[in-house]
C-alpha cells in the first residue's frame, strides 16, 4: 500500500512582548528570555568572543545594523527529524510532525566580520534596517518584535569557518526560545501536505524556484540540508521539507534581494500554494533548480531539465521565481522557454532593476515565451534613512561590505539601492503594496 504523503502542523504561539528575565519561558503572549542563557549559548563556540542580547520594537526609532541573518523562534514537538537537518543534527528527510514556533518575534543575528574576500561577488556583506519611518514603510522586518543576537568574533575566520558560527548560534538560540512553548496549547495550528483526492479538472501547478549559485564560492549562497549546492542540475523537493527548514543561506552575505533563513521557513509562495490544494489547483511540489552556469550550455541544460521534470510531473502550469542577478535571470528566461514549448504555461514571479529612476530595462534578458510577468517592484530605487535615536550592532559605525562606503550608524543614512537594507527588495511578493492589472 502506497505510503499517504506527510502532514506537517505549524503550531503558533504569538508574541506581543518580549522582556528579559531569569528564565526563558512562554505565558500568555509573553516571552520572557533569560539573557544570560541566550550568552552561554553562543558563547560554548570558542569562535565567538562575545555575545548579548538587544530587544527592538515595532516604531522605536532604532536602527539596527550589521545584520548576517533571521530566524523565527521554532523547534519540532513531535515527528521525525528536527528543524533545520543537516545543520543543527543529522540528515534525515523531515516535512512532517508538529513544529511550534513563536510568531510576532524575529532573531536577527547580527555580527561584524571582515573577511578574507577583499573583492568580486563573493565579499562578505551585512544589511541595515530602521524599525520606524520610511525605512519601516518598505520592509516587513520592522512589524514585529526584534530580539538581535550581537555576536563578536574571533577575527581572521575564513568565509566558511565565518558562516557555520553564525548558523550555529542563531540556529541553536531560535530553537531554545520556542522550547519555551513545549507542553502550552497553541493558539492557532494549521496542517500542509498535499494529502487527499483532489478533483482531476483542477489546474496541476509545479513551482520551480531557481537558485543563483557560484561552484567556486567557499559557500554558494543555498544551503540544501546543510550543503552547498554546487554544480548540481535540478532537485524535486516536498513542500513541508521547505517550511521544516532545508534551505538555509550564506550568514555572512546578506543582501536585499536574496533570501534569509526567515524567508525561507515561511516561503509565501510555497504557503500559498499549500493553502489552495485541493481547492483551486493541484500543487504538485517544488522543483529546486540550480541557476547561474556559466557556460551556454549549462544554462540550456539546467532549463531542459527543469521542464522535462515538470512534464514528468504531469503539470500543465508552472509558476517560477528566482534569486540573484546578472547573467543567473537567462537561465531563467530558457526554463519559461523550454516549459511553454512542453505546453506548460508559465507564470514569472520576478522583481526589477530598471534604475533608481525605473527608466532602464527592467530585465537584462528575455525570450518571447515570457508572456506572464508579475513584477514584485524595484529593488534599484535609492531609499533615504533619518537619524535614529537608538541603533543596535557591533560598533559605531555602519559597512556594509569591503568596497562600500562607511556611514556612522546614528547619522542619517541613504542608501543608492535597496541592496543593503533587510526586506529592500520583494523577492516573492509576499508584501504586496499595489496591484495593477493590463
Amino acid at each position: 500500500m502506497a505510503k499517504s504523503p506527510a502532514l506537517l502542523q505549524l503550531a503558533d504561539f504569538p508574541v506581543t512582548q518580549v522582556r528579559l528575565g531569569k528564565q526563558t519561558r512562554y505565558s500568555g503572549g509573553t516571552l520572557e528570555i533569560n539573557a544570560e542563557e541566550v550568552r552561554a549559548i553562543a558563547l560554548a563556540d570558542k569562535r565567538i568572543e562575545a555575545a548579548k542580547v538587544e530587544l527592538v520594537l515595532p516604531g522605536e526609532k532604532t536602527r539596527i545594523f550589521g545584520i548576517r541573518d533571521v530566524v523565527e523562534p521554532r523547534v519540532k514537538v513531535s515527528g521525525p527529524g528536527q528543524v533545520f537537518p543537516g545543520v543543527l543534527g543529522p540528515v534525515e528527510p523531515v516535512g512532517e510532525g508538529v513544529d511550534h514556533r513563536l510568531t510576532g518575534v524575529r532573531l536577527m543575528a547580527v555580527a561584524d566580520y571582515e573577511g578574507t574576500i577583499r573583492s568580486g561577488v563573493q565579499v562578505e556583506r551585512s544589511a541595515v534596517l530602521d524599525m520606524w519611518g520610511p525605512g519601516a514603510e518598505v520592509s516587513e522586518y520592522s512589524r514585529d518584535i526584534a530580539v538581535v543576537l550581537v555576536l563578536a568574533l574571533s577575527p581572521g575566520l575564513p568565509e566558511w569557518e565565518a558562516h557555520t558560527v553564525v548558523q550555529q548560534a542563531e540556529y541553536k538560540v531560535g530553537r531554545r526560545l520556542a522550547e519555551a512553548t513545549v507542553g502550552l496549547e497553541p493558539a492557532r495550528v494549521e496542517t500542509f501536505g498535499l494529502a487527499g483526492d483532489v478533483p482531476a479538472s483542477l489546474p496541476r501547478v509545479v513551482f520551480i524556484q531557481s537558485v543563483i549559485t557560484n561552484p567556486d564560492a567557499p559557500h554558494t549562497g543555498v544551503g540544501y540540508y546543510g550543503m552547498p549546492i554546487r554544480e548540481s542540475l535540478n532537485t524535486l523537493v516536498y513542500p513541508n521539507e521547505i517550511l521544516d527548514g532545508i534551505l538555509t543561506p550564506n550568514c555572512i552575505r546578506q543582501v536585499g534581494h536574496r533570501p534569509n533563513t526567515y524567508d525561507w521557513m515561511n516561503h509565501p509562495i510555497v504557503l500559498g500554494l499549500h493553502r489552495e490544494h485541493g481547492q483551486t489547483m493541484n500543487f504538485l511540489g517544488v522543483i529546486l533548480q540550480r541557476i547561474q552556469f556559466e557556460a551556454a550550455v549549462g544554462k540550456e541544460i539546467t532549463a531542459q531539465n527543469a521542464a522535462g521534470m515538470a512534464e514528468i510531473l504531469g503539470a500543465d502550469h508552472a509558476l517560477i521565481s528566482w534569486m540573484g542577478g546578472g547573467n543567473a535571470f537567462v537561465d531563467v528566461m530558457l526554463t519559461i522557454r523550454a516549459l511553454e514549448k512542453r505546453g506548460i504555461k508559465t507564470v514569472l514571479l520576478t522583481y526589477e532593476h530598471p534604475g533608481p529612476e525605473g527608466a532602464e530595462m527592467p530585465f537584462l534578458f528575455s525570450v518571447p515565451e515570457a508572456d506572464a510577468v508579475v513584477s514584485t517592484g524595484n529593488y534599484a530605487a535609492p531609499l533615504h534613512l533619518p537619524e535614529p535615536e537608538r541603533v543596535v550592532g557591533p560598533g559605531d559605525s555602519i559597512r556594509a561590505g569591503p568596497g562600500f562606503p562607511e556611514h556612522l550608524a546614528k547619522a542619517a543614512l541613504t542608501l543608492d539601492s535597496r541592496d543593503e537594507y533587510l526586506g529592500g527588495a520583494d523577492m516573492w511578493g509576499a508584501d504586496s503594496r499595489t496591484v495593477q492589472e493590463y
